[in-house]
């Protein structure tokens, strides 16, 4: 199954990781292709690390455990970096995209000798200008479309929109900052080759 793209999240517990893999899965489902998104935790409270995964594909998935190869690995933590076995099971022609004020020189130490492409973002200062709090699970949506392809990017923005507006009926002062936390990750990851 050449076409199949397979994403690993690493979070807290309550803090997005699951929703953003969630949200990925529906825009990609919207989009024609075949989805999978999946949380893995077990009676961990707020704030524990947490791992979700997605898998999309142009044909039937037909793969049903954990995903134990990645082509992608998402921190939405960079702090997770150093407690989780960061390139485990990820592709060398994938990448490790992390939410982090940290410089490439930083990082490389946390990266077990990992060689592929790492690309970072500031989803702290991006979510806090734009929704005026600290969720990152938006701008990190965003950069995983952005690194990975995975989805035309006009063509996500207008199905999160579209999301957004659903999710948030209730709320729709929200909506708003939540799309230009979009639009502004997607300008912002900062690519770096090893």
């Amino acid at each position: 199954m050449s076409s199949l793209m397979e994403i690993r999240w690493h979070g807290r517990g309550g803090q997005g990781a699951k929703t953003a893999s969630l949200l990925l899965a529906d825009a990609a489902f919207n989009t024609g292709k075949y989805i999978q998104g999946f949380p893995e935790y077990g009676p961990e409270r707020m704030g524990a690390p947490i791992t979700a995964f997605n898998r999309i594909s142009d044909e039937p998935i037909t793969i049903h455990s954990n995903i134990y190869e990645s082509d992608y690995v998402v921190f939405v933590y960079d702090t997770l970096l150093e407690s989780v076995d960061v390139t485990s099971g990820l592709k060398k022609e994938g990448a490790i995209i992390i939410n982090t004020t940290k410089s490439i020189d930083e990082l490389r130490p946390l990266l077990n000798g990992y060689s592929g492409l790492v690309c970072t973002i500031d989803a702290r200062k991006i979510s806090v200008e734009t929704i005026g709090k600290y969720f990152p699970n938006t701008p990190m949506l965003a950069a995983v479309v952005k690194v990975s392809k995975v989805m035309d990017e006009q063509t996500f923005l207008t199905d999160m929109v579209d999301s957004f507006k659903h999710k948030f009926a209730k709320k729709p002062e929200v909506i708003d900052g939540n799309i230009k936390a979009i639009e502004m990750a997607l300008k912002e990851v900062k690519y770096y080759e090893q």
